[in-house]
């Protein structure tokens, strides 16, 4: 996988600086919010494989975030480690009520609290809740969000898949491949807070393959914004030649080499008013459909 991110919400500066040194030394990729409204706009913007939270945090306290966290469709998987110098017993448990899954007291042990991290993001990643890529709900979360969402009216699912991924894996290599998907993950995000809601879903369904749940007012605006700037913004992903001519040569076995075009991204949309659906696998499958005639259009 890519490197996990942490955001670590800390007021006390020592505390948060050392913390972000230790994991970045350890191959995290390290943010930190030294307030509770700053550590909610960071989460929403780039999502966080996991969050260590403060209780004690100079504007709202950490259960408040904890709560915003979890009532929030697009951050309520996100795993959550609270550290505080608090040691009451009803203390730890109302953040294990909050939805907490983890609990570690100052002064802590820095080792301790390393491998209560990794086996939270470990096992979020083994219960298919989180893409390890992009740190975005996967597997059993997106099909508990069809579930909920098939019982409601006024949705929409879009289908979305980056056309021309694998010639691009091949050539660029896995790494820029992994940054593809997380900018995709980050744009998606960022398009759905400017055109949806915060009840929209975003989900990594796994490969280039992703997935949003939005209104189904909302839903064109969201798939003509994610094109444009998919389309515009994937660009920088290509060397100046390649951008110029618009396409890459992909080696073959025998030596020779074939051209690709350069990626675009397809969505296919499907609603509760254009039929009625039986399962969510009926929803998933005429969404895919949907997609790969999108594909075909080239629009």
């Amino acid at each position: 996988m890519g490197k996990a991110r942490l955001l670590i919400v800390e007021d006390d500066p020592d505390i948060s600086n050392m913390l972000r040194i230790y994991f970045a030394g350890l191959g995290y990729d390290v943010d930190a919010a030294l307030r509770g409204g700053e550590a909610l706009e960071k989460s929403r913007h780039v999502m966080p494989h996991l969050i260590v939270l403060d209780i004690m945090l100079p504007d709202i306290d950490g259960y408040e975030v904890c709560r915003t966290l979890r009532t929030n469709t697009r951050t309520s998987h996100v795993p959550v480690i609270f550290l505080t110098q608090k040691d009451e017993r009803s203390d730890k448990l109302q953040g294990l009520e909050l939805g907490a899954d983890d609990y570690i007291t100052k002064p802590f042990d820095i080792e301790e609290l390393r491998f209560r991290v990794q086996n939270a993001i470990n096992r979020s990643e083994r219960e298919s809740l989180t893409d390890p890529q992009t740190g975005l709900p996967a597997g059993r979360l997106i099909e508990d969000q069809l579930r909920r969402v098939i019982r409601q009216k006024n949705w929409a699912l879009m289908d979305i898949r980056l056309n021309h991924f694998e010639p691009f894996k091949d050539v660029y290599g896995f790494i820029a491949a992994n940054d593809v998907l997380r900018f995709t993950g980050m744009l998606l995000g960022e398009v759905v807070d400017a055109a949806g809601t915060q009840n929209d879903f975003v989900g990594h369904a796994g490969g280039d393959n992703f997935i949003i749940i939005t209104s189904e007012a909302n839903a064109e605006m969201v798939r003509k914004q994610v094109k444009e700037r998919f389309n515009e913004e994937i660009q920088t992903y290509y060397n100046f030649m390649d951008r110029q001519q618009g396409f890459i040569s992909v080696p073959r076995p025998d030596g020779t080499a074939e051209n690709a075009p350069l990626m675009t991204i397809a969505i296919g949309v499907v609603s509760p008013t254009q039929q009625m659906f039986a399962d969510i696998r009926e929803i998933t499958e005429l969404a895919a459909e949907a997609r790969r005639q999108d594909s075909l259009s080239g629009k």
